[in-house]
């Protein structure tokens, strides 16, 4: 493992576009990136994988939507979600995979559910409606492009609607490069909870942390209060009590 000496830095932060991210390290021949503003850690633009390396690795992953083991790793989501869900809402899994087991819990609790995935459901229509909630589980970390991603997501959620992520949080630096989450050669971005919180505060948003490496970040209602980022709510698993705060459906 050696810090970066001669690698030219990215002229932005993917994550929040903020400018001149700061050298992290550099390991296994990647090289990687923090940023000081919303703390996400990525890898060099420069080093993603192609799609066509992407889509080989995704063949590997063992996703099987009758496997109790792996519904209950989905209901860490699954579960608050649902409590904060109006009936009958209406769903998008995004980035669902091959195996969209999250979607068929969702439906089995009652919510109409829409799938996409780049991979396995590339339906444009998908991406063409609005939606009460949106789900990614295990699907922001191979975000290329997150902070473009995030306005798509953006666009497809009705006001008040839920948008539920579900994504190994980056703690400690000292401990990046032994990470097992770094080490998939398809994880390319790498948030904090803190990088939820931030990226919610921008929108005028209500982030909340209900459980380790969940977040559900609610869209106001009003486009008033999205342009009022100091008046955010923000809820986490050590507090029920609102505070004001700036702040692929694949078991890795």
């Amino acid at each position: 493992m050696t810090t970066q000496s001669e690698t030219p830095a990215p002229a932005h932060c993917p994550v929040c576009r903020a400018p001149k991210p700061n050298a992290l390290l550099s390991v296994g021949g990647r090289d990687y990136w923090a940023c000081a503003v919303c703390e996400a850690r990525f890898l060099d633009p420069r080093q993603y994988p192609s799609r066509a390396e992407e889509q080989a690795y995704y063949l590997y992953h063992q996703n099987d939507p009758a496997d109790p083991g792996y519904r209950r790793f989905l209901a860490r989501l699954a579960e608050p979600l649902l409590a904060r869900l109006p009936v009958a809402a209406s769903g998008l899994d995004f980035g669902c995979g091959p195996g969209p087991a999250l979607a068929a819990m969702l439906r089995d609790a009652g919510h109409d559910m829409t799938l996409y995935d780049p991979f396995f459901q590339s339906d444009p229509s998908a991406l063409q409606g609005r939606y009460d909630f949106i789900t990614c589980t295990e699907t922001a970390e191979h975000f290329h492009h997150p902070a473009e991603e995030l306005d798509r997501l953006d666009r497809l959620l009705a006001p008040g609607g839920w948008l539920g992520i579900m994504t190994c949080f980056q703690t400690e630096d000292a401990r990046f490069a032994a990470w097992h989450y770094r080490r998939d050669p398809t994880h390319v971005v790498f948030y904090r909870a803190a990088t939820w919180r931030y990226l919610a505060a921008r929108r005028g948003w209500l982030c909340e942390i209900p459980r380790k490496d969940v977040a559900l970040l609610r869209k106001p209602v009003c486009t008033q209060l999205a342009q009022n980022p100091t008046g955010v709510a923000e809820q986490d698993e050590n507090s029920l009590t609102p505070a004001r705060s700036w702040g692929r459906d694949s078991r890795s």
